[in-house]
């Protein structure tokens, strides 16, 4: 097995159109295998408003994985555990990515003191997410772009 070197760093601005890229690509190409077209094309639309993304990712601050330079993964963490977005690039499943950022966001949580983490987790992240201890809270229709994307509440408490 290759050992391939996972860095995490913060969010720098001009990382805002790669986040971007990489959250359309991995939608486009990954979460299509449990949504339609027309979900994903509501959820990653083709025209996005660039200084709107560059806005809430400014203000989500983000974890940023790389490989070599490569940003290949980004995810948050709010002040009260909420992750609202985790994004491993379609090209780099499967090989440590996910798990990297995860440990990262649970690694500063417990710096912060975080003792429940949520999510609206995609039908696609679901397994992901209940790898690392996370339930379903209840399943919800979340209205993205017009249209009603099925996604699920799910939650970490933390043992203190």
């Amino acid at each position: 097995m290759i050992n391939i070197m996972i860095e995490i760093r913060n969010y720098e601005r001009q990382d805002a159109p790669v986040t971007w890229d990489l959250k359309f690509q991995t939608i486009r190409n990954i979460n299509i295998r449990d949504y339609s077209a027309e979900h994903v094309a509501a959820w990653a639309p083709a025209n996005i408003d660039a200084d709107a993304w560059l806005k809430r990712v400014n203000e989500m601050k983000p974890f940023i994985a790389e490989i070599n330079g490569q940003v290949v993964g980004f995810a948050d963490l709010q002040k009260d555990g909420y992750i609202d977005h985790f994004f491993c690039h379609a090209d780099y499943q499967g090989i440590g990515v996910g798990r990297a950022l995860m440990a990262h966001i649970f690694a500063v949580g417990s710096e912060k003191g975080v003792s429940h983490y949520y999510s609206a987790v995609s039908i696609t992240a679901r397994p992901f997410f209940e790898r690392f201890g996370f339930r379903v809270v209840k399943e919800q229709q979340m209205e993205v772009n017009g249209l009603l994307l099925s996604n699920f509440l799910m939650e970490k408490l933390v043992s203190q």
